[in-house]
């Protein structure tokens, strides 16, 4: 039986990596369209003091943030940790297989550790071993979950499994929302988290890149939970404007996003982002260029210490 409790969307706490070893992942650049070569000193130096910076803005608006600093050299993407696990209301505590090879190196148990000593974590659930099978869920990537309407909407593609998709959903006792998703080449999107943003009272999304015969079905959602719907373009898109997450400060709920995608929104749609939310922009250009975002690089923390 599912809780009745009413699930916060926002969470005060995130995990967040540092890299020191930054550089673009050749073997994420095939599916990942989002993605340019990045690999020299500067690029290294830039992502260790961009990953910095957001960090300390977000703590000036009070999220708390539990920073983590990467030393490997073979780990070009672990400043996204929220691909290889997620945390839940219900205690939780999932691991994704990944699709690339050397993504799998991110896992980390100093990390988990960290999460279990200081929070209610009360289960494990490991599901890393299905990458041996081709089978592939890339946590809040392939993920965006709605939590206080206990839905998970997902677009298909490699790295998004749908029957692993069932089985976290039957573990939270949500319902999964599949559909498909294309850029303007017929590409399809390759994680649901650059698609769209579900925020606690609104929705960013892209519906002109959502298959046809799948939008009236998430319009409806929409409707029912009352989320004000945030119309993004395509350009929108590729300038990470879906790629943003909903937090709680200080001072109430904000949207962090980068500030490629605040200077892609429209002043309209500003306007209409900031009737629930502050809109926090952090400058990331150099992560950027590894294919992700603001939302990549925050794992939400979903348990009361």
């Amino acid at each position: 039986m599912a809780s009745t409790i009413a699930l916060q969307q926002a969470p005060n706490t995130v995990v967040m990596v540092r890299p020191h070893h930054f550089k673009s992942n050749p073997q994420t650049m095939a599916d990942n369209k989002f993605q340019t070569l990045a690999n020299n000193d500067n690029a290294k130096y830039n992502a260790y003091n961009e990953v910095t910076a957001a960090v300390n803005t977000l703590r000036s608006h009070g999220v708390c943030v539990q920073l983590f600093e990467d030393l490997l050299g073979n780990t070009p993407d672990s400043v996204f940790p929220n691909n290889w696990f997620t945390t839940h209301h219900n205690g939780m505590l999932i691991k994704y297989p990944m699709l690339a090879e050397n993504r799998r190196l991110e896992y980390r148990q100093d990390i988990i550790d960290a999460i279990s000593d200081r929070y209610s974590v009360t289960e494990h659930v490991d599901l890393r071993h299905y990458a041996e099978q081709e089978l592939f869920l890339e946590g809040t990537g392939s993920i965006v979950f709605d939590h206080p309407n206990r839905l998970a909407y997902a677009c298909q593609s490699r790295r998004t499994d749908t029957r692993l998709l069932q089985r976290v959903c039957q573990y939270l006792h949500y319902q999964p929302v599949v559909f498909d998703a294309f850029d303007n080449a017929g590409v399809p999107v390759y994680h649901t988290n650059v698609l769209m943003c579900v925020g606690t009272r609104f929705v960013m999304i892209s519906m002109d890149m959502v298959a046809e015969a799948d939008r009236d079905r998430l319009l409806q959602y929409f409707n029912l939970n009352r989320q004000q719907l945030i119309w993004l373009t395509e350009k929108q898109i590729q300038r990470f404007c879906g790629n943003a997450i909903e937090l709680q400060g200080t001072e109430g709920a904000l949207l962090a996003l980068s500030q490629t995608a605040y200077n892609a929104l429209t002043q309209q749609q500003k306007l209409k982002l900031e009737k629930f939310v502050k809109l926090v922009p952090l400058s990331i250009p150099t992560i950027e260029s590894a294919g992700g975002s603001v939302r990549c690089m925050i794992a939400g923390v979903h348990y009361p210490e």
